[in-house]
């Protein structure tokens, strides 16, 4: 008897399918059974390469579903600016799976928070999503309004949706103590609010408290909408800081090992949700999609994964959607990701040059 190894497919085999392939070619996917076609509705939520994502599924003519447009006053840059259109609905970054699980809860009215508004410099900001109104709100009224419409829009985007495509980002969170709400940055960091030891607890994430929370995410998901599959993917973009005491790199790759752990557990146990590779897409090209910072992910490397996504979930590349010259700016601005985490890197840089 041979071993079973002497007749591996090419793919199977590292030198095949890695060292004999040219960086921009390598495609670490299987062709999937889930097809998406251009009347497949498709969402988007996560880190801040979802956006990247996001662009790229709108620039290619797709059925980019968006839930919470804007109120139709608002010219496309201005919409741009306030973050619709970013995202599928109106909630930012979502770097967790306890942020997305929290996310459908508080949409189908199945938990709340006793968290108050956030101030900020510029005024008042939602402390679920601190940076979705640039010059905040001006009252406690508009901000309550503006919150009960965007979880409408949540839950008709859950309701809608044939694929959701979600990016997960990060494991180090931080909670309130007294009921376990995750916050999507840390109060005090940038964006408002402020850090009080006693109400708020630094979280790092396990690979069963991802797995359980993206299960019962994709549960809810399942009862609300039983067409709906989740594209699960990790963001290759690094660690902007640690709460752990260790080097920032540790921190980095325990991170993206746990969730990319996690999306294999959860793809093997639920029939609602599929693996796409774009963190093994980046990292095969060692820095050669990173731009000078290490972090930030050129536009050349998501071309790449959105011709591997194409290949992967299509019958074929589809051509660039021409723009309208009024959709350019917008779109080229929305190109910029908007990241909570670079909110956080800019309030330590300011903490720092005022030491």
């Amino acid at each position: 008897m041979q071993s079973p190894y002497l007749s591996l497919e090419p793919n199977q085999r590292w030198r095949d399918a890695v060292e004999a392939v040219q960086c921009d070619a390598i495609n670490p996917n299987q062709p999937s059974s889930l097809r998406i076609t251009p009347d497949t509705k498709i969402a988007t939520a996560g880190s801040c390469f979802a956006q990247r994502i996001s662009e790229a599924l709108a620039s290619h003519g797709f059925n980019y579903l968006v839930t919470e447009a804007g109120p139709p006053w608002l010219s496309a840059q201005q919409k741009v600016a306030y973050n619709y259109g970013t995202f599928s609905a109106r909630y930012g970054n979502i770097y967790t799976s306890a942020q997305l699980l929290q996310l459908m809860e508080r949409a189908m009215h199945q938990r709340d928070s006793d968290e108050p508004l956030w101030h900020s410099k510029l005024g008042l900001c939602d402390p679920f999503r601190p940076r979705i109104q640039p010059e905040g709100f001006d009252s406690e009224e508009e901000l309550l309004a503006d919150r009960k419409m965007h979880l409408a829009a949540v839950r008709k985007l859950f309701e809608e949706l044939d694929v959701l495509v979600f990016t997960l980002g990060l494991t180090e969170s931080w909670r309130i103590r007294h009921d376990g709400t995750v916050l999507p940055m840390c109060p005090g960091s940038g964006a408002g609010g402020e850090y009080d030891p006693s109400r708020y607890v630094f979280h790092n994430s396990t690979v069963a408290d991802v797995v359980s929370e993206m299960t019962r995410f994709l549960d809810y998901l399942g009862d609300l909408n039983p067409r709906a599959t989740v594209i699960l993917t990790v963001s290759p973009v690094p660690l902007v800081a640690t709460m752990e005491e260790r080097h920032v790199l540790q921190s980095t790759i325990y991170s993206k090992s746990v969730l990319r752990v996690a999306a294999e557990e959860i793809v093997r146990q639920k029939n609602n949700a599929v693996y796409f590779a774009s963190y093994e897409t980046i990292t095969a090209s060692g820095n050669l999609y990173f731009e000078q910072d290490g972090r930030s992910v050129k536009q050349e490397g998501v071309a790449h994964v959105m011709r591997n996504f194409f290949a992967t979930f299509t019958e074929q590349m589809p051509a660039l959607k021409p723009r309208e010259p009024r959709e350019s700016a917008a779109i080229d601005q929305l190109s910029t990701s908007k990241c909570d985490e670079e909110a956080l890197a800019a309030a330590i840089a300011l903490a720092h040059l005022n030491k």
